[in-house]
């Protein structure tokens, strides 16, 4: 992001607006969530599959189960996450302990639209109050409740939005577009998936692919199932041949 004549004397504090209503460092917590690995969900009859792009560093050496983009919250609730990684585990784990303790309170699981207002109320104090900064990083919650299939988009200045499809992180607009395109109402759990590995393929840099790719559905009856890399693999021999297009890498 540029910095603008006169601006310093607004992106210090986080309480100080700019005099045409921006607060800055909410809009570098944005900058730090396109920076990160792109993340897509797509909702079906009875789920939502989540998918994230988990870029090992050295691939010899690091283990990839502690590079773990897609997070089960509850039994009925998973989330993708994009942005400053450490910023989303501390999330993570406020999300849990809320669903732990509503399950404690009231004897059966948060619907996925309270969770997700809980987490945007917790990521807007941080928009509010002095000697904090925002949370640099965005969730995509996915899952299902008494009022069906639900997939959440959460900002770091605290907004959702409610989406049949979406993507969040580093060059999610090519992946935005071809969910426009193709997603149809109805679709079914392999549909899904395919319909994800496609949409982050198209954000993916030239030449990349799809070998370190993370999916997870969360569906009714069933709860949260990771599928292992080579049924990923499955998937992704399966979709059309690439219609061009290419991203930017260097995510995190």
């Amino acid at each position: 992001m540029e910095m603008q004549p006169g601006q310093m004397a607004y992106d210090r504090a986080i309480t100080v607006f700019s005099p045409d209503g921006r607060l800055f460092q909410v809009e570098y917590a944005r900058e730090a969530v396109r920076r990160g690995a792109t993340t897509a969900g797509v909702t079906y009859s009875n789920g939502v599959v989540l998918i994230a792009d988990r870029r090992i560093p050295n691939p010899k050496l690091a283990e990839a189960a502690s590079l773990e983009k897609i997070h089960q919250i509850d039994e009925n609730i998973g989330c993708a996450t994009a942005g400053l990684v450490a910023d989303a585990r501390v999330l993570v784990d406020y999300a849990r302990f809320a669903a732990q303790v509503n399950r404690v309170t009231y004897a059966e699981p948060m619907s996925v639209e309270m969770l997700v207002r809980r987490i945007c109320d917790y990521k807007q104090q941080y928009t509010q109050f002095g000697g904090v900064r925002p949370f640099g990083t965005a969730l995509l919650v996915g899952g299902y409740d008494d009022d069906g299939i639900h997939l959440f988009e959460t900002e770091p200045s605290g907004s959702l939005t409610n989406f049949r499809a979406a993507s969040t992180g580093g060059n999610k607009g090519p992946v935005m577009e071809l969910f426009e395109q193709k997603y149809r109402a109805g679709l079914d759990r392999d549909g899904a998936i395919l319909l994800a590995l496609e949409g982050l393929r198209a954000g993916l840099d030239e030449g990349g692919n799809l070998s370190q790719v993370e999916v997870c559905t969360v569906e009714e009856g069933t709860g949260l199932t990771r599928f292992p890399p080579d049924e990923v693999q499955r998937f992704a021999g399966r979709l059309p041949a690439a219609g061009g297009g290419s991203g930017r890498g260097g995510r995190s």
